[in-house]
């Protein structure tokens, strides 16, 4: 029906006026032809429209289908891929037990003749260690003879040290890229539940930070007797991150704290004609000449005197302290001095024995093996790695078997007395409590904060 039909059939009904309603009812009708011509317009408008982009867009997408599918555009497609086609390749490689640069590289088909010249430069700089774990990035490109050339490898040292290999102008550069770190000084405390090593790990200290703490308070400190649950220790010391907040490594500890068993230890680090040592309030170095405990983490398992003799099965007379341990757990120096002895020791296996002067002796028994370099005649350090845990020779498990001897004599190593360290004097005393001073009014600072 067109609109002029419409009109017609209904023109009498709508405009056939009743007078005793007046012209309200001619009214009413006139809105609704209006409105009603408005709709059909509307709708017929609508249609036409409908009907002609839905056409237009079926001839759109055919002739888009058609273009995709030519010859011609098979052609650009292929021209421009094979213009964006790399003949580089790019890797991460994460460096296995046993691998060494050469090893790697011949994985990736780089020629030996350029294998010899990375590895003859990085012996040239020192540089030829890699570690297990850590990850190389590697550029390559890919030669017409199937193999591949260097264009950049990266590898991390350490933390804070990596080395870079890359070719330039046909020609191998090596070279070391230090991170450039933000030093940041930090305090951090805690409360002792368990042990020392659990209470520092929960307050987020990092371990060689907790080892170094440990090493100088165990002069002082039996960490295995004295520590009670409620003891306290404070560190102040320095972390280094990188741009990211990421500690990549740690400094000195500049103060340390302790309250074991309500007795109060301070210690400052200070400087004394370039020796770095820790000294108490009153100037009194905390090093002796022998530590308390050569072994951190052990547990005391026999004590010095008479015992039944656990695979003898009498009563014998036990000439030293034993400290039980996981094998491999690391036994250091308690002292400074020269190996005397660095051989197996029959019922004692793998042993060690130290003169650290005319007075001192110390002997560590059943190890699991030799710490590197140690042999007789070897001058060690106090805390140096001297060996490992172990249960070698006359041994029930795994173990130290700890002795101390004086001018000849064996003697309970955790009843000695020791001399205390060196006092700070005259001069070096007073740089010393300028120091401290510092450290106080910094530490007060960084409390606050």
């Amino acid at each position: 029906m067109t609109l002029k039909e419409f009109f017609k059939k209904f023109h009498t009904p709508i405009f056939q006026s009743n007078e005793k309603k007046g012209g309200l009812s001619f009214l009413k009708n006139y809105n609704l032809i209006v409105y009603t011509a408005i709709l059909l317009i509307s709708i017929v408008t609508y249609s036409t429209a409908y009907k002609s982009i839905k056409s237009q867009k079926n001839e759109n997408a055919k002739n888009l289908e058609d273009f995709l599918n030519s010859k011609e555009f098979t052609k650009i497609k292929g021209s421009f891929f094979d213009t964006f086609k790399s003949p580089y390749l790019e890797f991460s490689y994460k460096i296995e037990n046993k691998d060494s640069i050469g090893k790697i590289l011949r994985k990736f088909r780089i020629s030996d003749n350029e294998i010899q010249k990375i590895i003859a430069g990085l012996k040239q700089k020192k540089l030829t260690n890699i570690y297990a774990g850590r990850e190389l990035s590697i550029v390559l490109k890919k030669l017409e003879n199937g193999n591949n050339t260097i264009i950049n490898i990266l590898y991390p040292i350490n933390n804070t040290l990596s080395v870079e290999i890359r070719k330039n102008k046909g020609t191998i550069e090596i070279k070391e890229n230090i991170l450039k770190l933000n030093k940041k000084e930090v305090v951090i405390k805690n409360t002792i539940n368990s042990n020392l090593y659990s209470a520092a790990t929960d307050a987020g200290i990092e371990p060689n930070i907790i080892i170094e703490f440990a090493r100088i308070y165990g002069f002082e400190v039996d960490f295995q007797r004295d520590i009670r649950k409620g003891d306290t220790f404070e560190i102040y010391y320095e972390k280094f991150l990188d741009d990211n907040n990421v500690v990549r490594d740690t400094g000195k500890i500049i103060y340390a704290h302790m309250n074991v068993n309500n007795r109060e230890i301070n210690l400052y680090n200070f400087n004394d004609k370039n020796e770095i040592g820790y000294y108490d309030i009153s100037g009194k170095s905390i090093v002796k000449s022998l530590m308390k405990t050569p072994i951190n983490g052990a547990r005391l398992s026999s004590s010095f005197g008479m015992r039944k003799h656990p695979i003898l099965g009498f009563n014998k007379m036990h000439r030293g302290t034993d400290f039980a341990a996981p094998t491999g757990t690391p036994i250091m120096a308690s002292g400074s001095g020269t190996v005397t002895r660095a051989r197996w020791c029959g019922g004692g296996g793998n042993c060690v024995k130290i003169r650290h002067n005319s007075t001192y002796e110390t002997i560590y028994a059943h190890m699991s093996k030799f710490a590197r370099g140690i042999k007789e005649g070897k001058k060690v350090k106090q805390g140096q790695i001297i060996g490992y845990v172990g249960s070698t020779g006359m041994s029930t498990g795994p173990h130290l078997h700890y002795e101390v001897v004086v001018n000849g004599k064996k003697v309970n190593s955790q009843r000695l007395k020791l001399p205390s360290g060196k006092i700070l004097k005259n001069e070096a005393r007073e740089k010393f409590e300028l120091e401290r001073i510092k450290i106080d009014l910094r530490l007060a600072e960084l409390r606050i904060n």
